[in-house]
């Protein structure tokens, strides 16, 4: 099996290094230590320049649940415009019901949407917090979706190798499944194994020291975030998993 090895990164320094390392599709989005949110403009803009593989853009206002309200439902479907009007390829979201379902009218919405501008839409880790896979994986199937991203509803993938593979028998070819969360060069060709997930995801994180020169006390954010450290993908992370699937 030609294992897809899609790549998730929140900075422009990461997409070439994600496409440096061998990556089939990029998760484009700002705020990766939140679990990815909705990218800028001007992000999405210029990664359609820069990519040379399909590019989907998260579509997710803010940190935290599922749960979306009117207000964040106007902000997605602005956004998911605004990722056709840039030239993306599709759209990772996913919105879910106070009881863990998937909320459905809210979906169609957001799908519609995105059908009608002809992106392709990833349905993301919502799942995992989902209250029952085996129906939400029905009606995702059901709203046009291409793929699902899932850790099999554990901690990292390895871990949700069963559900994972369960997913993957239920799906019988209707629709990608995407194993995602602590994947890397050591567990990558047995979780492809165990599980015949079509698709694999992961971030291939890294930092680098900053440029600046001079550094200062002061903090942009959490004490414990450091400023003059810089997240990105490592190249050699990617192409590492990749060497791994063909060993």
């Amino acid at each position: 099996m030609n294992t897809e090895i899609e790549v998730c990164i929140d900075n422009l320094e990461s997409l070439h290094n994600a496409l440096s390392g061998g990556a089939n599709r990029i998760e484009l989005c700002s705020s990766l230590a939140l679990g990815g949110l909705t990218p800028s403009f001007g992000m999405m803009k210029q990664a359609a320049i820069i990519s040379s593989v399909p590019v989907y853009a998260m579509i997710r206002p803010r940190q935290g649940d599922f749960i979306f309200d009117d207000d964040d439902m106007f902000c997605m479907l602005e956004d998911i415009e605004a990722c056709a009007n840039t030239g993306l390829d599709g759209v990772v979201l996913g919105v879910l019901a106070p009881n863990g379902s998937i909320d459905m009218p809210k979906m169609q919405q957001l799908a519609e949407k995105a059908h009608s501008l002809k992106l392709g839409i990833t349905f993301h880790r919502a799942i995992d917090q989902s209250s029952d896979f085996q129906a939400a994986l029905e009606q995702i199937i059901t709203l046009g979706c291409e793929r699902v991203l899932t850790s099999g509803l554990a901690v990292n993938a390895e871990q949700g190798i069963d559900v994972l593979a369960a997913m993957v028998k239920q799906a019988d070819g209707r629709i990608d499944i995407m194993a995602g969360a602590g994947v890397n060069a050591a567990n990558a060709k047995m979780l492809q194994s165990a599980t015949q997930v079509p698709a694999l995801h992961l971030s291939g994180k890294s930092t680098r020291p900053s440029l600046m020169e001079n550094s200062s006390s002061a903090q942009m954010g959490s004490d414990d975030i450091d400023d003059y450290q810089i997240p990105v993908t490592d190249a050699s992370k990617i192409s590492d998993v990749r060497a791994a699937l063909t060993a």
